[in-house]
């Protein structure tokens, strides 16, 4: 299994901006679809967005929808998620997620059994 770690999490205000990485390692990270997660306290962890290995086209959760972008770069091993206009409900533990599967039904990218390999999440927290 591939190894990640985010980084990029922070505190923000309402209307900021937000960048988070994951940077992926022991495995051949072209290879992998990757995706965002999020779980806020008392709330079950929820797809934000993916990206496939391959064409690498994405999908979105519908409270992220352009307001956020995910992005991979697979010379530096990386998958980022861009977070515009960043709202107090964005408040949240963020995961990244990976797996080897290719996705044939855009359905696939928001199940999280889905994933095999996870990161140890990065906090969000955007203030009013």
């Amino acid at each position: 299994q591939v190894q990640l770690v985010e980084s990029g999490g922070g505190l923000a205000q309402a209307g900021g901006s937000l960048r988070l990485s994951c940077a992926a390692s022991g495995g051949t990270f072209s290879r992998y679809t990757m995706a965002w997660f999020r779980q806020a306290p008392g709330k079950e962890r929820e797809f934000v967005a993916g990206i496939s290995r391959g064409s690498g086209s994405t999908y979105y959760a519908d409270s992220v929808k352009g307001r956020f972008t995910i992005s991979r770069d697979n010379a530096k091993n990386t998958v980022y998620l861009q977070m515009n206009s960043l709202k107090p409900e964005d408040t949240a533990v963020y995961y990244c997620a990976a797996t080897p599967r290719i996705f044939l039904r855009v359905q696939l990218f928001s199940r999280s059994n889905e994933y095999d390999s996870w990161g140890q999440g990065t906090q969000v927290t955007v203030s009013s």
